[in-house]
């Protein structure tokens, strides 16, 4: 088949034409390749950490231990022989009780997030009541701590079971167990939920800079102040100043001192939610601080009351631990040792002299220990905090504390005194004279101990 030339040469133009074409729209490409924005790798699925994990479980478990036995044989101990059984039995139905509230309401209120943004800064949401929507598969904290949900429950439950046990140090001897019980329930839900919201749970005092590891104001101050409202509504107990009201049993009270001593790494140490480095320094500030706090306090009474007593040296080591408690992540092993010491000799000052000089009956000195500890380890939190221990201290002030430490005092205050005289007008606050005299274990449980 032969072709006419002009068609040929027409051929050869178009040819020529989209070659030229295709090699420019081939160079575009080229120089448009490189300034196309890279397709973003899909980030990876969180999954869960084995090491924290095992940790968390561990701490969990530590930190119940601190209530049963611990709490209750340190308070135990220290009350009169009539009323152990019923010291004891408040630790344990107050564990109870609380575990069952927490699974239902408490833990929602406390850790998710209300659907009201300004509603949030005061309390959670209803998302978690009954543990809706948790599976075995939820994380909490996906991409960093990655632990089980059911784990984190679990750890902060363990939290708000000491909280209001250390309450009924306060009024030991001298309450009503069904009282105990509605009061108890109610505060849980009414006072320490929310506090724990405000501070770690997304609130207003959290996003305002107040620090607190591991609990000197939600736990501390809290079931400190509380304390002190319950033992000034209660009243006295009865032979208060004139009846013997010494230990019936020190031993215990050691035992269950050295349990709280051991499971309050669980308490600090846990609360980084990790298996760190960070949790390694919460753990070593503990055992500083506590071992400086319980020095302190004996040393101090050795030289007020001329005898350094075993009571004396237990509620010392507890009043360090309670100090250090806001400041173990936060605060250098030194810190941690000043705090300590301070601790030891200021909580010796308010159990042993302000108490006598105010005239209010703090039964086991809730009040002088945790509520004066805890102020004391806070205001410490913001003036000893060490960025290089935790990026978070770098913003820490003592104004910050502060703030934080009279919002918590005032609405645990109003809220308690709220409760107690609900309780009052509901089934009564206190045993009659004669049942109080008897002695709480035959009279509420019937049971004594031979």
């Amino acid at each position: 088949m032969n072709i006419p030339s002009t068609l040929k040469t027409t051929g050869r133009a178009a040819a020529s034409l989209a070659l030229v074409a295709l090699s420019t729209a081939a160079a575009f490409a080229q120089e448009a390749a490189p300034a196309a924005a890279p397709a973003a790798p899909a980030a990876p699925t969180p999954v869960l950490d084995t090491g924290n994990t095992a940790w968390m479980l561990t701490s969990t478990a530590l930190v119940l231990m601190m209530t049963i036995p611990g709490l209750a044989l340190f308070y135990g101990g220290m009350v009169r022989k009539k009323n152990v059984l019923a010291t004891i039995m408040q630790s344990f139905a107050i564990t109870c009780l609380v575990t069952v509230l927490w699974f239902m309401f408490g833990y929602s209120l406390a850790f998710t997030t209300n659907e009201s943004a300004s509603m949030n800064a005061y309390i959670g949401g209803f998302s978690r009541f009954f543990h809706h929507g948790i599976t075995v598969t939820t994380l909490w904290l996906p991409g960093v701590s990655n632990i089980p949900e059911f784990v984190f429950s679990m750890f902060q439950m363990t939290f708000a079971i000491i909280t209001p046990a250390l309450i009924a140090g306060a009024f030991a001897e001298r309450m009503k167990f069904s009282a105990l019980l509605l009061f108890m329930g109610l505060w849980l839900v009414f006072v320490y939920a929310p506090i724990a919201h405000w501070v770690w749970g997304g609130g207003f005092l959290g996003a305002a800079g107040v620090l607190d590891f591991a609990g000197g104001t939600v736990v501390h101050i809290n079931a400190g102040v509380a304390g002190l409202v319950c033992a000034l509504v209660l009243g006295k107990r009865e032979g208060y100043g004139t009846t013997n009201m010494a230990p019936h049993n020190l031993v215990y009270s050691v035992i269950g001192a050295s349990l709280l001593w051991v499971g309050w790494f669980g308490f600090n140490a846990g609360s980084e939610l990790a298996a760190d480095g960070l949790a390694g320094a919460a753990m070593m500030n503990t055992q500083v601080a506590t071992a400086a706090a319980a020095l302190a306090w004996m040393f101090a009474e050795w030289i007020v009351a001329k005898k350094p007593s075993v009571l004396g040296i237990i509620s010392g080591a507890v009043a360090g631990l309670v100090a250090v408690t806001p400041a173990s992540g936060f605060v250098n092993p030194t810190g941690a040792f000043i705090v300590g010491i301070l601790a030891g000799v200021i909580c010796y000052l308010s159990a042993v002299k302000l108490k006598h000089a105010l005239g209010y009956d703090d039964s086991l000195d809730a009040f002088g220990v945790h509520g004066i500890g805890g102020i004391v380890g806070a205001l410490l939190t913001g003036a000893l905090a060490d960025p290089a221990i935790n990026a978070l201290g770098k913003d820490a002030s003592v104004g910050k504390q502060i703030y934080g430490i009279i919002f918590t005092i005032l609405w645990t205050a109003i809220a308690t005194f709220v409760i107690l005289y609900i309780v009052k007008a509901l089934v009564g606050l206190r045993p009659s004279t004669q049942e109080e005299v008897e002695g709480l274990d035959v009279t509420q449980h019937g049971e004594v101990v031979p």
